[in-house]
């Protein structure tokens, strides 16, 4: 999900929402069309543009039914838990056996969707593994005191980014290398798409093209 928001600019919920039905896959570009979007209520269309690097990222999970959401917490839980698994060192003759010591019924399950909140967290709790504290990160936040945690917050606070982070950096990047009206084309401003459609196609599959 971040490498593909990356590459195209797409909002959080946009990216959330991908499904293999949403997406034309008739042309050398692929044309994505959000079900929801930020400008619906205008009564505007929002079409994504995806290059040679955003269907190389895709293509595995198109594999699915067409109604199905491309990423899917389930999906990531169970890769997480086979992973952890393949990793054990305890035979599978001893200790607990694969899923012998979850919860029976938990409180919450992971779901068949991201939501923006849940993808923002998960991307939180990424940066907190990738740069853990110097020296609080191990310790259980039940532990620390006051000063302890208020530290541990600010740091992690530094070390985090949000998903709307990487729509920015896209538009930075499309916009130094193709200009102004690029960068709006491809990340849906208002307004653009509305006026100048038959330019918008032509210009956001050139602009697809060469950024992968």
């Amino acid at each position: 999900m971040v490498r593909l928001q990356r590459l195209t600019g797409m909002r959080p919920a946009e990216t959330c929402l991908l499904r293999p039905a949403d997406i034309d896959r008739s042309g050398d570009v692929w044309i994505y069309r959000p079900t929801s979007h930020k400008t619906q209520h205008a009564g505007k269309e929002r079409i994504i543009s995806l290059g040679p690097k955003a269907q190389r990222i895709l293509i595995c999970y198109l594999a699915r039914d067409s109604e199905m959401f491309c990423f899917r917490p389930c999906d990531s839980e169970h890769k997480r838990r086979a992973e952890r698994n393949a990793a054990r060192c305890t035979p599978l003759s001893s200790g607990n056996g694969p899923g012998s010591s979850r919860i029976l019924k938990p409180k919450r399950e992971p779901g068949d969707q991201y939501s923006s909140a849940s993808y923002r967290r998960a991307i939180g709790r990424a940066c907190d593994r990738a740069f853990p504290h110097p020296t609080l990160s191990q310790v259980s936040t039940a532990q620390l005191n006051r000063q302890e945690l208020q530290d541990l917050r600010t740091w992690q606070q530094s070390h985090r980014w949000s998903p709307n982070q990487l729509r920015h950096s896209a538009a930075t990047d499309i916009r130094r290398r193709f200009g102004l009206e690029a960068a709006q084309v491809v990340l849906g401003r208002s307004g653009v798409t509305q006026v100048y459609a038959e330019r918008y196609f032509g210009l956001a599959a050139k602009v697809t093209r060469h950024c992968d």
